[in-house]
């Protein structure tokens, strides 16, 4: 099941735990209850510190791990934990086995002062690069704190769970049986949501900060870039953003990032995470913008969680997110049938008929990765022709059950009992109105800027909502400079928002130099 260079690693961290460890294992004959036992006993062979034992729960394949210290699961893995989830086994196994978790110790006191009952089960598909974080943040808390469990759920073994909770996206999170969260979503999120008086007294001490002589606002490849230049120039930086990452994170194979063949979003996202903390950069996530505003000769970014942040300049990166077709039935089922990314839900519509809005380089790519799991695929473009890559063309069309469709307008998605069951479109061409019948609608019509936020302040937007910059990155707003996606900059590309975001942070250090 492991190839070989996987198992050396393994070996590795193995020989961190320090304590015993306790596998319990719920597996049948069948091929998935088979590969999961090979996990759990390659596990317990490779480590003198791991047993393994038998266990009846109600979930078949499942595993539990359980500490020195536990008298019942508190981290339980229903499904093979493997692919991205692989990494939260790990750290599942070495938390479990003694190892400190690297979680500041303010957040571990947090969670571990949690009261009540707390029961967190996690759907997730192998394929999500979104769900491993959250599953992590969970599975420490119940380490943690022993009114905590946390139970990983595959949603592509359980589909009759998926499909009698109506998990049509996942991550999802349920809290004693109710649903808590969907999406991508950080421990500071989710502490911020069970502690609120702990999130108060966080906004008090951020508002107690003394000011920066730059402020980055995002925490994408242009928020990356600014803080890393404005640091290197030893000037008191922070970083406010609400994750790490962006847009970046939810995309799989990236082939043009100059230098780099071949990376992935989550990677890229590590690794630049990993690059700003080698410098001195005030690092602050899970906080949102609210407002720009000026206090004391300084510039003041508002939080919407009450906080104010003061600072000399402020360069704003706040990126954008998928944009929204806008036709009804689209918010109605976002989450029971509509989703934006393909990567992560695509697993949880096996074997049904989904469409594609938008045949750019996003949806074509959608179609082609969606083409593998599904019946059928059908792409909507509101053109005449379409916008991706001609190679990208050729391959949806060589595919038998993608259907491409032109001079399509969506004007409605239909659905029944709470979740999608088809949509409506009108060919531009006759006038006529068609419907198709489905379960799932992926949309992929571009990016949206993340600048409602600014639409009180002096920062000019343009009627598409973008930041208008000078060729140096500065806003209207002397002192107030903007970099990336969010801005008016030609090209939305990884490597254009990093150089952007550089030349955001130099302006700055220029504007802070010359007043």
């Amino acid at each position: 099941m492991l190839e070989p260079n996987i198992v050396q690693q393994l070996d590795q961290y193995l020989s961190y735990i320090k304590q015993p460890i306790e596998l319990k294992l719920a597996a049948d004959d069948s091929a998935k209850g088979n590969e999961l036992r090979e996990l759990a006993t390659t596990l317990a062979e490779r480590s003198d510190k791991i047993t393994l034992t038998d266990w009846d729960h109600h979930r078949v394949p499942s595993m539990a791990i359980l500490g020195e210290a536990d008298a019942e699961p508190r981290v339980v893995f229903s499904g093979i934990p493997m692919g991205h989830e692989f990494t939260t086994l790990i750290l599942a196994l070495l938390q479990a086995g003694g190892h400190p978790s690297k979680e500041p110790e303010e957040v571990q006191s947090q969670i571990k002062s949690l009261e009540g009952e707390f029961h967190f089960e996690t759907y997730i598909s192998l394929s999500c690069q979104n769900c491993p974080d959250l599953v992590q943040a969970l599975n420490l808390m119940a380490r943690l704190n022993p009114n905590i469990t946390s139970t990983m759920i595959d949603g592509a073994l359980y589909q009759s769970e998926v499909e009698e909770r109506e998990v049509m996206a996942v991550p999802a999170v349920f809290l004693n049986g109710e649903l808590f969260t969907q999406g991508r979503t950080e421990l500071k999120e989710i502490l911020a949501k069970l502690d609120t008086a702990g999130a108060e007294r966080e906004a008090e001490a951020l508002s107690e900060r003394a000011p920066y002589d730059v402020l980055v606002v995002g925490g994408g490849p242009a928020g990356a870039a600014a803080a890393i230049y404005a640091a290197r120039k030893g000037i008191r930086t922070g970083l406010v953003a609400e994750r790490f990452g962006g847009q970046v994170q939810d995309t799989m194979g990236i082939e043009n990032l100059i230098s780099v063949p071949y990376t992935e979003g989550p990677k890229l996202v590590s690794n630049m995470e990993q690059h700003v903390k080698e410098y001195n950069v005030d690092i602050i996530t899970a906080q949102r913008a609210a407002g720009l505003s000026e206090a004391d000769g300084l510039h003041q970014l508002n939080l919407e969680s009450g906080a104010a942040l003061k600072s000399k300049t402020i360069i704003m990166a706040t990126g954008a997110r998928w944009r929204e077709i806008g036709v009804p039935g689209e918010a109605e089922y976002k989450g029971k049938g509509v989703a934006y990314c393909p990567h992560c839900d695509g697993p949880l519509f096996k074997g049904k008929r989904v469409a594609v809005i938008g045949g750019g380089n996003s949806g074509i790519e959608a179609a082609i990765d969606l083409a593998g799991v599904v019946s059928e695929v059908t792409v909507l473009e509101f053109g005449d022709t379409l916008r991706a890559d001609q190679v990208l063309q050729d391959k949806a069309n060589s595919l038998s059950n993608v259907t491409i469709i032109k001079n399509a307008q969506t004007t409605e998605i239909t659905g029944a009992n709470g979740k999608v069951n088809g949509l409506i479109y009108t060919d531009r061409t006759s006038g006529e109105s068609h419907s198709v019948e489905l379960e799932g609608v992926f949309v992929q019509i571009g990016l949206v800027p993340n600048t409602e936020w600014l639409k009180e302040s002096a920062v000019e937007l343009t009627k598409f909502g973008e930041i208008q910059i000078d060729d140096r990155g500065a806003t209207n707003v002397p002192g107030v400079f903007a970099a990336g996606d969010a801005t008016t900059v030609p090209y939305k590309q990884i490597i254009i928002s990093m150089g952007a975001g550089a030349t955001a942070s130099l302006s700055a250090f220029d504007h802070l130099i010359r007043n």
